[in-house]
């Protein structure tokens, strides 16, 4: 199975875990999209500026710190992914409790450990 995945809070610069991380997942067969603020590309998945309403996202793997999660809480949740991975850095119990509300499946892992163990 194909684990879409969303990264929010992607960005251009190689020294970043979001891009490292859409290294990872292209590198792993997996379909990504991803959302930042600025547009450009990463090994050709364009970076989104704008909120799209992507179809059957199956995770989205947060590089947001918990104050910036906020405007994106309703986004997310309106997506129905199948889990959020919360990155270190990124833990939010406030968040937590939105998603356990509409029965969203969460973690705070690290997405590259995950894929690097073969836990993804």
């Amino acid at each position: 199975m194909n684990k879409k995945t969303l990264v929010l809070g992607a960005s251009l610069k190689p020294n970043r875990y979001s891009n490292y991380a859409i290294q990872r997942l292209v590198s792993n067969n997996i379909d990504v999209v991803a959302f930042g603020l600025r547009a450009g590309e990463v090994l050709d998945i364009r970076i989104d500026t704008e909120l799209m309403p992507y179809k059957d996202i199956h995770t989205v793997t947060l590089y947001l710190n918990p104050e910036r999660q906020k405007a994106y809480y309703d986004y997310i949740v309106s997506l129905n992914p199948e889990r959020v991975i919360f990155n270190p850095g990124t833990e939010n119990p406030d968040f937590f409790s939105v998603l356990r509300a509409n029965n969203i499946d969460f973690e705070a892992a690290c997405t590259l450990v995950l894929l690097s163990t073969n836990q993804y």
